[in-house]
């Protein structure tokens, strides 16, 4: 980076009342927002969550990423997986399993009391949002986690022989349906929650999760995308992709599968003119020399929970030199 800055990333943010804002989904997704929460003040923090992978099963509403990003905010998803609860059993669905119901998607034990309690509070009347800010204190999470829609907005995946859920294609088939085609939902429209801190954002920050099935169903709901676009703020986003390959999950198959290469080049092309500032990693060529996009390069890989405050310092900082110059 050019110049340095001597006084504290966490102080300025504080000073200036940032208010930064992040699109997530998947396990890298979750990994940068908890980065962020170790030093983005939570008043000033928000994280738009896709719902596109949000699904019934068992009678139960089901959302995945969002369960991910307050189990990892929380301090309580499996490490080994990511996602997920740790500590986990599975007595109900092995039960389940017996008595012949859907089973290929693996409840935990303690995993369904989640699902238990948001479902019910669905059926009482509240929105979606109103269900995840109700989770989110009681597992004392301060930061603004908020879904993409209260609407349903169900991500398919097009395949040679089959149009599939996506939680279907990801999970009971194990992403090996060669695919065609992302299909995402027409006429879905975002919350009030989300457009106010929209307009107030300075800083919007796309998280390394997967641009097709992850980020694109949240860009799609109206008005997230034109909003980020016209407002005066600084985006960026960050590469899922580190040497041609992703770090976890199906984004470099689908990308060469969508007749893409598997580069951080291509998801910045895929992002297009909505960008300020791109960050990869330092395994993937540079510079990508695309017109009035910023690059910043550093090492990008999460591999713990202090990696994770790293790489969201690095990204601060650097936000915050093109910012005052």
């Amino acid at each position: 980076m050019a110049g340095a800055i001597n006084q504290p990333v966490t102080s300025i943010l504080y000073e200036k009342n940032m208010k930064t804002i992040i699109l997530a989904g998947g396990v890298g997704g979750a990994k940068l927002v908890d980065g962020m929460a170790q030093i983005v003040p939570a008043q000033d923090l928000t994280v738009i969550v896709n719902t596109g992978d949000d699904f019934e099963h068992l009678g139960l509403k089901i959302c995945p990423d969002i369960d991910t990003v307050i189990y990892t905010l929380a301090d309580v998803a499996n490490p080994d997986t990511g996602w997920g609860r740790e500590h986990e059993s599975w007595r109900t669905i092995s039960e389940v399993e017996k008595l012949g119901g859907a089973a290929w998607f693996r409840l935990g034990d303690v995993d369904l009391a989640t699902h238990l309690v948001r479902s019910q509070l669905l059926a009482e009347g509240q929105s979606l949002t109103e269900a995840t800010q109700h989770l989110c204190h009681h597992l004392d999470i301060t930061i603004n986690v908020l879904p993409m829609s209260d609407q349903p907005a169900p991500t398919y995946i097009a395949s040679e022989d089959d149009l599939l859920p996506f939680q279907n294609w990801f999970v009971e088939r194990r992403w090996e349906p060669v695919v065609e085609e992302v299909r995402l939902p027409e006429n879905v429209k975002t919350t009030p929650q989300i457009a106010a801190a929209l307009e107030k954002a300075d800083l919007v920050l796309i998280a390394p999760s997967n641009p097709f099935v992850s980020i694109d169903p949240i860009l799609n709901v109206y008005p997230i995308r034109p909003m980020i676009a016209d407002l005066p703020k600084l985006v960026l986003a960050v590469s899922p992709i580190i040497g041609g390959e992703a770090v976890k999950g199906p984004a470099a198959k689908m990308m060469r599968e969508l007749g893409t290469e598997a580069s951080a080049a291509a998801v910045a092309d895929h992002y297009g003119d909505l960008l300020d500032v791109f960050v990869y990693d330092t395994q993937d060529p540079g510079p990508l020399n695309i017109s009035q996009l910023n690059e910043f390069q550093t090492d990008t890989l999460m591999r713990d929970k202090k990696d994770r405050g790293r790489l969201a310092r690095e990204i601060l900082d650097y936000s915050l030199e093109l910012l005052q110059s």
